[in-house]
């Protein structure tokens, strides 16, 4: 069995639940955890484990799934009404749509806190449980995906230029994506020299999977990308600022840089794992 699949396994004996009367409460936060998604980011932090500490791995399993679980309350925010107003996710109907926009928001936030919940109850040292609490409440916080949705947002129907627009994307989607690597390389161990050049690593590969993101948003329909499509025509996309072709060759720019550095900059196994991850995905 896959890690991934332990992983999933590991997720689903793990969904948020609670004692109570609410008849929708429970249903509410499995429902869009179990709908799946790629696990993007619980596949890069356990990658990095696994290649650097592998006994470490099972023990990891908590943490991937706190940065699953932060990542999923922000697609569930990003798809409420008053942001994308999107109705499909993960192949699914979103939350808002199924039942309501509290139920949704409470969702989420519930989401949130208890990522922080599971870090502070995984099975590591106290000194690498602060330092995995402050990677994922940085990144994934004020100065990180909460300002890039902010910006998303408040700059809706606003052409940025190419560099405030990689500013965007590096903090809506960039950093959450290089916390997960760095998280791995926090639980194994790592030297700071391995923990700096992943989460630059990370940084680069978040801007390629938006790039990725945004040309999916207009070539692909809402089913077979299992979420709402054409839907960034007023947003700052790189589709949008570049125009298909060059957002196209900008990917390659992008995934040629990356696997050049998977190369070059981390220990064999390692590097071998992040092509693996690259290669298999892109």
């Amino acid at each position: 069995m896959s890690i991934l699949e332990d992983f999933e396994n590991f997720l689903t004996n793990n969904i948020p639940q609670a004692s109570s009367f609410h008849p929708n409460y429970n249903k509410a936060f499995a429902k869009m955890i179990l709908a799946g998604g790629k696990r993007f980011r619980p596949r890069l932090l356990l990658s990095v484990v696994e290649a650097l500490e592998p006994r470490l791995v099972k023990n990891s399993f908590s943490v991937a799934l706190a940065v699953e679980l932060l990542h999923t309350y922000s697609l569930i925010h990003d798809d409420l009404p008053a942001m994308d107003n999107a109705d499909l996710r993960r192949g699914n109907t979103t939350l808002h749509v199924e039942y309501d926009d509290a139920t949704a928001i409470l969702v989420g936030d519930g989401l949130n806190t208890h990522a922080f919940y599971l870090l502070a109850n995984s099975p590591f040292d106290s000194n690498t449980i602060v330092k995995l609490v402050n990677s994922l409440s940085f990144n994934g916080g004020i100065s990180g995906m909460v300002l890039g949705q902010a910006i998303d947002c408040f700059f809706e129907n606003t052409k940025l230029d190419i560099e405030k627009l990689k500013f965007l994307h590096n903090r809506k989607t960039g950093f959450l994506i290089a916390s997960s690597l760095e998280m791995g390389a926090i639980i194994s161990q790592a030297d700071s020299e391995i923990e700096k050049n992943i989460y630059e690593f990370g940084l680069k590969l978040g801007l390629l999977f938006q790039v990725e993101d945004d040309i999916i948003d207009v070539t692909k329909s809402s089913k077979d990308a299992g979420k709402t499509t054409n839907n960034d025509k007023f947003k700052n996309s790189f589709v949008n600022l570049l125009g298909l072709e060059e957002a196209l060759k900008y990917k390659k720019v992008l995934l040629d840089e990356l696997r050049d550095e998977a190369k070059e900059k981390f220990p064999t196994r390692l590097g071998e794992s992040l092509l693996l991850i690259i290669n298999s995905y892109f």
